[in-house]
């Protein structure tokens, strides 16, 4: 199923029209997919943002037009005695802040159209470099032409393309074999709806739905009082106490009965929290995201 396909089928079953998901996944992938809800869904941009964590195995001596097993095969080579430490050393250039080429085969906009709208006609473009950060990348496991890695990385990084490039370090090439996203930020996988729930009925799966903040687990959070919070929803600079974080930044804003009203930004001084985006009360249940 598409990442589209889970968020059809959350639509379906909790009928609400306001639903969508916190970063896509690879067809053939498993895994994490924050699915956001209602006035939760204005929180994408800032969930997106934030670290994801992958368990790829990769099959090396192989290489494929989409970076995986299930491309048209391109290449195959012999391949060489594989270690932990070569594996390593030849990870550890990938690590950090890097450029790296987005595949043919993403979602990634070109003249109007998909990246893999294109590869799927016969058209190749040319991809410009672009910045993405990996924060980190483990030697799980090696055993004769397949290697596991756990990869921590930011947003718009493919693990696809990690693989063929370390492929390219070793002469023989590299795909992905599996790939699981094990966490979305704060959403691991140990705490995901599973499909079938997913699929199933729809009064069992609100059980499943967390609060908008939980997206945003790790910020500072305000609270302001009644009349703080009335001049807030109504895009007014409020001021907090005592002074909060001197420097700016962005914060979770609650009113004081604790429920999340927005995010808001600190002025330089500290003294202010100014609105940034607003979230209003849902009218049905609405006010959260299953992981």
């Amino acid at each position: 199923m598409t990442s589209f396909d889970v968020v059809a089928a959350v639509r379906r079953q909790l009928c609400v029209k306001r639903v969508g998901h916190g970063g896509t996944l690879d067809p053939d992938a498993t895994g994490v997919l924050p699915v956001l809800i209602g006035e939760a869904t204005k929180l994408m941009p800032y969930l997106v943002d934030q670290d994801k964590e992958y368990v790829a195995t990769l099959r090396f001596g192989i290489t494929t037009d989409t970076h995986d097993l299930s491309g048209r095969v391109l290449s195959e080579a012999p391949v060489p005695p594989l270690t932990r430490a070569a594996l390593e050393n030849a990870c550890r250039p990938f690590v950090g802040r890097i450029m790296q080429v987005p595949p043919m085969y993403s979602a990634v906009h070109h003249g109007g159209k998909r990246l893999y709208q294109l590869a799927r006609a016969g058209v190749a473009v040319e991809r410009r470099p672009r910045p993405v950060v990996i924060r980190s990348i483990a030697i799980e496991d090696v055993a004769g032409p397949r290697a596991t890695l756990r990869v921590v990385s930011g947003k718009g990084t493919y693990v696809r393309v990690l693989a063929a490039d370390l492929g390219a370090i070793l002469g023989c090439g590299a795909a992905v074999e599996h790939l699981e996203r094990s966490r979305v930020g704060p959403f691991d996988l140990a705490a995901a709806v599973p499909w079938s729930e997913v699929a199933g009925t729809g009064p069992a799966l609100w059980s499943r739905v967390r609060p908008p903040e939980t997206a945003l687990g790790t910020w500072p959070r305000v609270e302001l009082d009644r009349r703080a919070a009335l001049a807030f929803r109504h895009g007014q600079t409020v001021e907090v106490e005592p002074e909060a974080a001197v420097g700016g930044g962005l914060v979770r804003v609650h009113e004081d009965t604790g429920a999340m009203i927005g995010v808001g930004e600190f002025t330089a001084d500290g003294r202010k929290v100014k609105p940034v985006r607003i979230l209003h009360a849902d009218d049905s249940r609405t006010r959260g995201l299953p992981a």
